[in-house]
Order: structure tokens, then sequence, then C-alpha cells
């Protein structure tokens, strides 16, 4: 009943927290004048220094580089929001991803039933197309967006329309995977079903009304798929 899944990238193919937490803290002290400059900067993004956690309204969760650069950049007076943006996705793109689950078989199984495979992501999609080769899987996605491709960010449809268009497939047997409101979002209003994972920040109860189905993370696919009639 699944002909196609499309895949957010940080949180859903790989864990938010143990990704992007140790970068940000790296980000934000190469930046900062002092401690408390660094501080002043973490609040701004939702980020808490000590911890290395995430707010759940953080734009570094769902947000898009450009996003994330507004935020930062009030303490930042001596760049300009081009630059700033540029600096962001030149540093993400060396920041080391964690799989959220082993994840060239996972994809491997997916792609021998058949589907077709997708990255839609709101990180820029030079930075994402480093961290899908750093594990050696581009090649298993049949494409690859970020907010910066032309199909525009999510939660608004368009990444998810140009998966769709781009192989003919029907919404109702295509699958947006997401650990975000974002996420989930932006695959109903593109008509497609939506799967939720908890490798992100965001917690059950939050995702499970906008979701098809709610689970720990993606390599729980296969089982809620072997259940599908049909």
């Amino acid at each position: 009943m699944i002909d196609g899944l499309l895949f957010d990238k940080d949180g859903t193919l790989f864990d938010f927290r143990l990704s992007w937490g140790g970068w940000a803290a790296g980000f934000l002290t190469s930046v900062a004048r002092d401690e408390a400059h660094a501080t002043r900067m973490a609040q701004a993004i939702g980020y808490d220094l000590a911890a290395r956690d995430f707010a759940p309204d953080s734009p570094v969760i769902a947000g898009t580089a450009a996003q994330i650069a507004v935020s930062l950049l009030p303490e930042l007076p001596g760049y300009t929001l081009d630059d700033l943006t540029d600096l962001i996705n030149d540093t993400a793109g060396t920041a080391p991803m964690a799989e959220a689950v082993p994840l060239r078989p996972l994809l491997t199984g997916l792609r021998e039933r058949g589907m077709r495979l997708g990255v839609a992501t709101n990180d820029s999609e030079a930075p994402a197309r480093r961290h899908l080769q750093a594990h050696g899987i581009t090649g298993l996605f049949d494409y690859i967006v970020g907010y910066d491709s032309g199909h525009g960010a999510k939660p608004g449809p368009g990444m998810c329309l140009g998966f769709l268009h781009a192989f003919g497939l029907p919404p109702g047997r295509t699958a947006m995977v997401g650990d975000s409101l974002h996420d989930l979002h932006a695959g109903r209003a593109a008509g497609m079903r939506t799967i939720a994972v908890l490798t992100g920040v965001a917690a059950a109860a939050t995702l499970a009304p906008h979701a098809d189905v709610v689970l720990p993370d993606i390599g729980a696919i296969p089982g809620w798929l072997a259940q599908l009639p049909g």
C-alpha cells in the first residue's frame, strides 16, 4: 500500500540531539566574544549550552539556516544575514551525524521492495548531501531536496509535491516520515500519509494527532508496512 517514502533528515534519518547538540555548542563558541555572549546566543535559538539540548520551539529543530541566522543576527552585528547564513551552512555541512538506526541496510531493504525513497529537509541541499555522502547512502535516494532547492520550506507542501510529481506517485500510497510538526503538516498538505518518529525533540503526544502512526524510529517502518492491508 506504500509506493514511496519521503524522509526528513535531522531527527529522522539522524538522531537530532546526538547530531546537532555538539554542533550548536561548537558553532556558538566559535562566534562568541565570551561565555556570556555564547549564553545569550544559545537562548536566542532555544539551546541549553550546559545540557546540550534544545527547547521544543528552537529554530534549529525544523527551521532553515536563514531562520537560525535571523535569530542570531541581533547578537552578531558584524555579520550580514547572508554571511551568517553561509557560515551556518558551511559549518553544518561538516557536523558529524549520528544515524538513528543503521541506515544502509534499512534503506536497501526498502528499495528492494520497489519503493521510491527521498529526502526533504529544511537544511540547505548542499550540506544535506554532504551528510548523506558521509554515510554512504546518497545513491539509495531517488530525490534529495533542501529548503533552497526551489520547492520552498516545510511546513509548506512544495517538497512533498515535488516528490510525488517527479515519480507519478499517488499521495495516498506515499508517506512523509518526520520528527516534527513541520514534517507532518507538509505531508498532510500534500495529501500524503504521515509517519512520526521519536528521534527528534517532539514528544509522541505532540505528534500523534497529525500522524497515521507514531514509531520509535525509522527502523520500525518495515514492521509497520507488514501490517498494512495488501
